[in-house]
């Protein structure tokens, strides 16, 4: 939901299954659904994969320049826009590990594996992992304030 158009078309190039132009319309559905929404979102992430998608490393090699910047700066004007309503941690994956989890609330939870989710609703599975995604939000190198400014800096050094 925060991605530009043109990094989830790079993205769903090789996919099966769902198009690019179908995600996009869901991302575009949810972006709307968080500005309009009373609700809040806290997303955290690992600091090495912004750092790779910065410099085109990994899973990001091949996407081209223009589409990294132009990515990065629709992640920082969502950022500051939105802010408080979204918050951004950045941890440390060499202190600890997720895998990407989702928590709607204290009702359910899911923790994708690729292609699918495992999906939890049983209060004591979802409040594991709640816990843990509050550990992420603790543990956090960057806190949600300082992600815009973080994300600009990582921008400046792209073309390096």
């Amino acid at each position: 939901m925060l991605k530009t158009p043109e990094v989830v078309r790079w993205e769903y190039a090789d996919q099966l299954g769902r198009s690019s132009e179908q995600a996009l319309a869901a991302f575009q559905d949810q972006l709307d659904w968080m500005r309009t929404a009373q609700s809040d979102y806290e997303i955290a992430l690992p600091l090495h994969e912004i750092y790779s998608f910065a410099k085109g490393l990994g899973y990001w090699n091949g996407l081209p320049l223009q589409a990294r910047h132009a990515q990065m700066d629709h992640l920082i004007a969502l950022c500051d826009a939105l802010y408080p309503s979204l918050r951004i941690y950045l941890f440390d994956a060499h202190r600890v590990y997720s895998s990407p989890v989702t928590v709607f609330g204290a009702q359910l939870a899911a923790v994708y594996l690729g292609r699918h989710y495992i999906v939890f609703r049983e209060p004591a599975r979802v409040q594991s992992i709640v816990q843990h995604f509050d550990g992420l939000v603790r543990d956090a190198r960057i806190e949600a304030r300082a992600v815009s400014a973080h994300l600009a800096r990582l921008q400046r050094g792209m073309d390096q």
